[in-house]
Formats: structure tokens, sequence, C-alpha cells
């Protein structure tokens, strides 16, 4: 394994930032369009809560191989677009899915009350959950969405089978050209392995820092208060 290791790097190093540079993207993009399906779950129209449930039920009740030949082949026939960007969009739109659950969930998990004393001070809805509810929603939605990222980064290996040569997709023609299936295999274990654990390291590092700035918050205002009494 060890020289499989040593004679492969320069095309698994390639091959991690592709995979890198594809899982931030379809996760950004993701987070956008779980936002969008949030509020349509948490609105008042029943045509938007029915889109949105039946967006969700699709993509969990499917496997997401299916979904991103479906999509990748369907992108491809409509519009040009390179693989990795058909990949992107298709990961996109299946982590969107849950994303779209933990952004409902975190969002409706602040009191209500917050948003009542906004619009009693004269705030617009939309400027009341930007400065007020969303601040706080991220915040406790941070644990939930650093294991889907995580769950994310290991999901994207499945568009090499839609021809992109990211970790897996290297790994599956090195293994095929050299014959040892179990080495490689564990090769590229290790290169996923090293990238859950920096995302899992950066995860918590901002939650540590959201709380730690939350406790400052706290104490400063509880300092003010004993000072204006």
């Amino acid at each position: 394994m060890f020289d499989i290791l040593l004679s492969t790097y320069p095309m698994f190093l390639e091959a991690t930032y592709l995979t890198l540079r594809l899982t931030l993207i379809s996760l950004l993009m993701g987070c956008g369009v779980g936002l969008v399906f949030a509020f349509f779950r948490i609105s008042n129209s029943k045509l938007l809560q029915s889109i949105a449930h039946v967006y969700i039920t699709i993509i969990r009740g499917t496997p997401l191989i299916v979904q991103i030949a479906v999509l990748y082949f369907g992108l491809s026939g409509a519009i040009t677009l390179s693989s990795f960007w058909a990949g992107a969009i298709a990961l996109a739109v299946h982590n969107g899915a849950y994303i779209s659950e933990i952004f409902r969930g975190a969002i409706q998990s602040i009191d209500r009350g917050q948003m009542e004393a906004a619009k009693s001070l004269g705030m617009p809805t939309p400027l009341a959950m930007r400065r007020i509810i969303l601040p706080q929603a991220f915040r406790r939605a941070i644990p939930p969405l650093g294991n889907q990222f995580i769950i994310g980064l290991k999901d994207s290996s499945l568009v090499a089978y839609v021809g992109m040569q990211d970790l897996w997709g290297t790994a599956l023609s090195e293994a095929a050209s050299n014959y040892r299936q179990l080495d490689t295999y564990a090769v590229v274990g290790l290169y996923y392995l090293v990238l859950v654990l920096i995302f899992t390291y950066v995860v918590n590092r901002l939650e540590k820092r959201l709380n730690t700035s939350l406790g400052r918050r706290k104490k400063q205002s509880q300092a003010d208060a004993s000072q204006a009494a």
C-alpha cells in the first residue's frame, strides 16, 4: 500500500483539490437552496409548502446516484455544462433538501416572541428575519450543518460514475490499471479520512468561537443590567 501511496500522490493531490472544489461549491449552493426551501416550509402559503414538501420527499426517497445521473444527463441534454458544474448542481440539489430541514428546525427553535417584538417596533418581517432570527438560527444550525457537510464530502465520490476524476474516480482508474484494488482503495480512504478530520476540526473551532462570543455578550449584558440597577 505504501508504494502506491508514494507513487500516486501527485494525481491524488490533484484529485483532492478537485474534490474539495466540488464539495465546497455544491455545499454553498446547497445552503442557498436549503434556505429558500426552509422559508417555503415555514411560509403561510399552502402552495409554497406543497412545493417544498414534494421536493424534499423526492430527494429523500430516491438514491443519490439516481439523482446525480438524472440531473447530470438531464442538464447536459438541455444546456452545455461541464461535468464539474453538472455534478456540483446535482449535489447541491441533493444536499439542499437536507439543509432546508436543518434551517427550518433552527429558525422555528427561536422564540416567536422575538419576531413579535421586532414587529411591534415597526421592523419589517424580512429585516427582522435577517437581523434577529437568522443569526441566532445559524448558530444553532452549525452542528447539524457540520455533519451534513461531512456527508456531502463523502457523497461527492458518486460523481465519479458520471465521468469526473475526483478522488474516487482517480482511484477507480488507478485500480483498473495496477490490478491492486484493495491497496488503491485503502489509499484513497486515507485521503478522505484526512479531509473529514479537517472539516471536523474547522466546524468544531467555528462552533467554539461562536459559543465564546455568545458567552461574552451574555456576560456583558448581565454586567450592564447590574450597573443600571
